[in-house]
């Protein structure tokens, strides 16, 4: 079943549906990826609201290599999207990690190379910094100040 919760996941987010994402995951759910570090619980949720609530700027992604053995899974997936108020192309190549529980996933490590991010995305402050940890700290303080500003604005 676990292969079809990764499946399910990247179909959804395929189509920018937040609330199925979000419905894979536990309600205890951990997820870490170096952009936002680590987020808990609706927080967790709420990043994937976030990222695709703007509708003229959702990502294409594609995913492969799924695989799980019921407890831990795993996959391969590319996300490309334009980033920032310069709109700069960002193709971002993630592994991801799983684990599963109940029918659902409660922990989800992204890993990707930040310095490589921060280049596309950045320009040259993340060509000559993005290997820094005073910029991973400025990259996670700037996504977690988004979607903090997010919830405040769509609390339910």
């Amino acid at each position: 079943m676990s292969k079809e919760i990764i499946t399910r996941f990247y179909q959804a987010f395929e189509q920018g549906d937040a609330q199925v994402i979000t419905e894979c995951y536990s309600d205890n759910i951990s997820f870490e990826d170096p952009a936002f570090g680590k987020l808990k619980g609706d927080k967790a949720k709420m990043m994937w609201h976030m990222l695709l609530s703007k509708k003229d700027k959702k990502p294409s992604i594609e995913f492969k290599n799924v695989e799980s053995d019921g407890h831990k899974g795993k996959s391969d997936w590319i996300a490309k999207y334009n980033y920032g108020p310069k709109n700069r192309k960002v193709v971002n190549n993630i592994s991801a990690e799983f684990i599963f529980e109940n029918d659902k996933i409660i922990a989800h490590k992204d890993t990707f190379d930040l310095w490589k991010w921060s280049r596309q995305a950045l320009g040259v402050s993340g060509l000559l910094l993005g290997w820094s940890p005073f910029i991973k700290n400025k990259i996670q303080a700037t996504t977690n100040g988004m979607l903090n500003k997010y919830m405040a604005q769509n609390k339910k």
